[in-house]
């Protein structure tokens, strides 16, 4: 270490658009915070470069002459450290490349700090004219990169060896309970062995776990990308290999250029095994929902995966939604609350692996949750931040009313025959208008009964006398009636499924009722790609709906339906429900609306700033609460969060996958929007997938022809991500 008056340290970062998110500035931060405090302070001067391409590395060594170099970011083991290329991209840069430059500079440079995912294959080739290196052995998660810059700074803060550094640096992972204080490695010199005598497999002592499996197992680990969520995937990801077992985690398996939404589609199909970190964010995204229902779809057709939730700080008496609900009743989950719990998790699944196992399943819970929860909840005395995502509670302070089409609702609950049909891509807020227009119900003394049909298995919706008779059953089981009486009264012999079902409905729900009957349908859109089923059951909601009108008994009933206009099928309107009643078509916000939400999240915006996030995502319920949930809680600025929110490592990351995901399922659908997303000006496009992509709040209709929505987040996202086969 040379003991010269000043030390230049220069710290590079590179996070490339499309990869996975890291905390690097906090990296640099408590790097340049723990040289400030330390006792010799005046003898290091630091120089920080981020969004690093790979052309800068060269000039930022000329331009600062340092002799400590760190670099924190991605790595891809042989292929390269990851910097960006002039838009941004991901840019590789493989080990002959940095040898060689490092060579050049071999007399100025000391030490050269890695603090990348598998990073050792660089490290060895720069080690090679560098006294001192650290690489990374394998994958680190966020937390121990971190752990181990604070370490080795703070002993050269205090005029220690770069070999001693770098042992405090590993101890300081460890210190924090994390277990990978083994993957950074220390190279000089003089001491290079070749790569083969020294990645030996990374063995840590765990209670009870075997790293010799009977065979191997395919395994996919479904995580988000905060922690602890990450840094618990990446010590799974680390002990899995480790057992021998191969292991897929988006993050660490993508590689640059790689179709992100075909791959993840294929390596469900291929795993054996599917690990689903469950907290609070990951219960309320699209993405996870979407993971999960293929998931269970392909275990009913192939037997596997084997799905394993695991709640990350998320109790077990915490409702999931709906759609989450419906598709893990039956089945295991484990709890995470602290690293004390991860060996002892980490045991019971490589237990599994090795034996090609699945815990054993739990019983079916037949009774569906309400829609709402915690009707009686008091008003909050200031509007404490809530995480947007799913039914936003009664008593919540985040609620928009969106008039008249609320009134109007409630108004027609109370009219006999009165049918509402709520209608409005995802994320628009059509549960909990539904969860008020019940809630009303109830203040009227009317009997309610509200059906989530996310909480209905898809194999019930294949045959309609099944269907039916649940459908029966669960209204009876809410009104007090026992489902038992479906089964004594139904004559299959004499009666179609419709036929019975209207007749039960009758004479044995309506008949004795002396108030009216509310009947919520959620998620009615589910039912849909079973179109034998859809058209029956829709045609009976709809004569149920005409009978209201001159039938005494049936007048009793009153329907309020929500489906989403993302999953529309085009039906005979003389056979749906889709042509009656008060069709109710969610809004966006308009500008004092989203200036209200401004307000109640406690931020003092002018209308520059609400026209700044208008511009980019309109006045969508859920993108424009999600925008003021993050910036209200510090986790970004409005001018961060509008550099990054067309891309994936911005907040709305996950909403535009889910869009791409959907568009990639349909070819011909994508083929449309590209032509849409190509030019400014409106497009015409064939009469169906102009109507499908305004349902899937993509587009707006202008006569016959269509432009994007939301310009600023979808044009520059959509151009750079569809990319259709001539």
């Amino acid at each position: 270490m040379n003991n010269g008056s000043i030390q230049k340290i220069l710290l590079l970062a590179a996070n490339p658009i499309g990869s996975r998110y890291l905390r690097l500035g906090e990296e640099m931060r408590e790097i340049e915070e723990g040289l400030k405090r330390s006792r010799n302070r005046e003898r290091y001067s630091i120089v920080t470069a981020q969004a690093v391409r790979y052309r800068d590395i060269h000039r930022a060594i000329l331009e600062h002459e340092p002799q400590i170099i760190h670099f924190s970011g991605h790595g891809a083991g042989e292929e390269g450290l990851v910097f960006e290329d002039e838009t941004g991209a991901a840019k590789l840069v493989d080990a002959e490349a940095l040898a060689g430059l490092f060579q050049l500079f071999s007399k100025q440079v000391e030490c050269v700090v890695l603090n990348a995912c598998y990073s050792q294959v660089q490290a060895e080739a720069i080690a090679q004219h560098i006294p001192c290196v650290i690489g990374m052995k394998k994958a680190i998660g966020d937390r121990a990169a971190i752990e181990f810059a604070v370490g080795f700074y703070d002993a050269l803060g205090a005029n220690k060896s770069y070999e001693f550094a770098y042992k405090l640096g590993c101890n300081a992972i460890r210190t924090a309970g994390i277990l990978e204080q083994d993957i950074p490695t220390f190279l000089q010199a003089a001491q290079i062995e070749p790569m083969s005598a020294k990645a030996q497999p990374l063995q840590r002592a765990l209670p009870s776990i075997s790293t010799t499996p009977i065979t191997s197992q395919r395994v996919f680990i479904s995580y988000r990308s905060q922690q602890p969520d990450a840094g618990l995937a990446q010590e799974f990801y680390n002990q899995l290999v480790t057992a021998g077992h191969e292991v897929f985690m988006a993050g660490a398996s993508i590689s640059w250029g790689q179709n992100w939404v075909e791959r993840i589609d294929e390596e469900l199909k291929r795993c054996d095994y599917f690990l689903l970190l469950l907290s609070e964010q990951s219960a309320s995204s699209d993405m996870v929902a979407g993971e999960v229902r293929t998931a269970r779809e392909l275990q009913a057709k192939l037997g596997k995966p084997v799905i394993l939730p695991v709640r990350i700080n998320l109790p077990f008496d915490d409702p999931l939604n709906y759609e989450l609900r419906s598709f893990l009743q039956t089945i295991q989950q484990r709890q995470w609350q602290s690293d004390a719990d991860t060996p002892v998790i980490l045991s019971e699944i490589l237990s599994l692996l090795s034996t090609g196992s699945a815990p054993k399943p739990l019983a079916e819970e037949i009774t569906p949750t309400a829609i709402v929860g915690k009707q009686d909840r008091p008003p909050l005395p200031v509007a404490e931040l809530e995480l947007p995502g799913g039914t936003i509670q009664l008593a919540s302070q985040f609620y928009v009313q969106r008039e008249p089409w609320e009134s109007r609702s409630l108004e027609q609950m109370e009219k006999n025959a009165g049918l509402i049909r709520i209608k409005a891509p995802r994320q628009m807020g059509k549960t909990s208008l539904l969860a008020r227009i019940c809630h009303r119900a109830t203040e009227q003394g009317y009997r309610t009964a509200t059906l989530d049909f996310l909480e209905t298995d898809e194999t019930i919706f294949e045959d309609l006398t099944v269907f039916l008779k649940r459908f029966c059953a669960l209204i009876s089981r809410k009104l007090g009636i026992s489902p038992r009486k479906v089964s004594e009264f139904w004559d299959e012999e004499l009666f179609g499924p419709k036929e019975n079902c209207n007749d039960y409905f009758e004479q044995c729900i309506l008949v004795d009722l002396t108030v009216p009957l509310f009947l919520g349908l959620d998620e009615l859109d589910r039912l849909f790609p079973y179109n034998a089923v859809a058209k029956e059951f829709l045609a009976l909601l709809r004569s149920w709906n005409e009978k209201a009108k001159v039938n005494e008994t049936w007048a009793k009933l009153r329907m309020a339906i929500a489906h989403s206009t993302e999953s529309y099928v085009v039906m005979d309107t003389n056979s749906s429900p889709f042509n009656v009643g008060l069709a109710v078509e969610l809004p966006e916000f308009n500008q004092e609306q989203v200036l209200d939400l401004v307000a109640r999240h406690g931020l003092s915006w002018e209308e520059e700033e609400t026209r700044q996030l208008m511009e980019m995502v309109g006045g969508h319920p859920y993108l424009v609460r999600l925008a003021l949930y993050h910036i209200a809680q510090g986790d970004l600025t409005l001018t961060q969060l509008l550099a990054t929110a067309s891309t994936d490592a911005g907040i709305y990351g996950e909403h535009l996958r889910r869009h791409l995901w959907n568009l990639q399922q349909n070819p011909e659908l994508a083929a449309a929007f590209q032509k849409v997303v190509a030019t400014d000006k409106p497009v015409c496009l064939p009469t169906m997938s102009a109507f499908k992509l305004n349902g899937m709040g993509l587009v707006s209709l202008q006569g016959n022809e269509v432009i994007v929505r939301h310009e600023s987040l979808y044009r520059p996202y959509f151009q750079s991500r569809l990319r259709i086969r001539e």
